[in-house]
């Protein structure tokens, strides 16, 4: 099972030899079991890989993130080619019909909003009862757009009333780098069973290439906002970003078991693909946290 977290913050060279990641820095050579990863972020820019290592990774399914110069996650490797039978997952994704798409996103977004008001409860935070409510009241296409009322009661409750998504800050640079680690594994389970990442169910955006893996992604998100609400991050820099990374090891509950939230999310997801092309919303497996 893959679960290694391999970060590379530093000018290195990366190579592939006997099937094992070869990384040389500093003047010393470190050998990783390539069967062992199942995340390689390359954080600085001063990074060179070989092909052969890069074709490797994408057969072995390894999520590979790549960041800027500011060492934000800014891309990632997805293979063309993510299953044996892509052509007959194609289909099955395209012919899949409004009302079981509809009926599975309103279970997402039921769900996602009652994770937020379990954290809200969890910290004796105001207005747990109030996202409850709105819960209850979303309907099929979200027409009312409760979700982003919930949203915005939510983070205001959690991080201040003066608390913007949208403006610089530290929480929200944290935000960001923590949901695109979580969005790209969602990208890597997605493809790696053969679907497109850019056909959602209830995201639409003609500029995002992961409107699907988005969808999934929503319920998610809240171990995000916990783990940055409880560290109450001072500055954002490796040690910052190495506790968001970690999130992926972390231990959930899926389907009566203790799971990695990597792992997590192949079994979500393999559900909510189960739930859309067997049109049974009751397939889908959320998480939840261990106790």
């Amino acid at each position: 099972m893959s679960w290694r977290i391999v970060v590379i913050s530093s000018i290195a060279k990366l190579e592939l030899k006997l099937n094992y990641l070869v990384i040389k820095q500093d003047g010393n050579t470190q050998r990783i079991f390539i069967n062992e990863i199942g995340t390689l972020i390359i954080e600085s820019t001063a990074v060179s890989l070989t092909c052969a290592l890069l074709s490797e990774l994408i057969n072995k399914k390894i999520k590979v993130i790549f960041c800027n110069e500011k060492r934000n996650p800014q891309s990632e490797l997805i293979s063309c080619y993510g299953s044996h039978d892509m052509s007959n997952k194609l289909k099955m994704q395209l012919s899949w019909r409004e009302e079981i798409k509809d009926q599975v996103a309103l279970a997402i977004l039921k769900e996602k909003i009652s994770r937020q008001a379990l954290i809200l409860s969890k910290y004796k935070l105001i207005n747990a009862t109030a996202l409850l409510r709105m819960k209850e009241e979303i309907m099929i296409g979200d027409p009312n757009n409760c979700e982003g009322h919930a949203a915005r009661t939510y983070f205001n409750s959690l991080f201040g009333m003066e608390f913007v998504r949208e403006k610089d800050s530290i929480i929200n640079a944290a935000l960001n780098y923590g949901y695109a680690i979580i969005l790209s594994n969602f990208n890597r389970s997605i493809v790696a069973s053969g679907y497109l990442t850019q056909l959602g169910i209830f995201h639409h955006s003609g500029m995002n290439h992961f409107n699907f893996s988005s969808d999934l992604m929503e319920p998610w998100r809240v171990l995000v906002d916990e783990l940055i609400y409880t560290s109450k991050f001072e500055k954002f820099e490796k040690e910052e970003k190495m506790k968001l990374v970690n999130l992926l090891n972390k231990l959930v509950v899926i389907n009566n078991r203790q799971q990695t939230v990597s792992n997590a999310i192949d079994i979500y997801c393999q559900s909510i693909f189960r739930s859309l092309e067997e049109e049974d919303t009751s397939l889908i497996r959320f998480y939840t946290n261990v106790t």
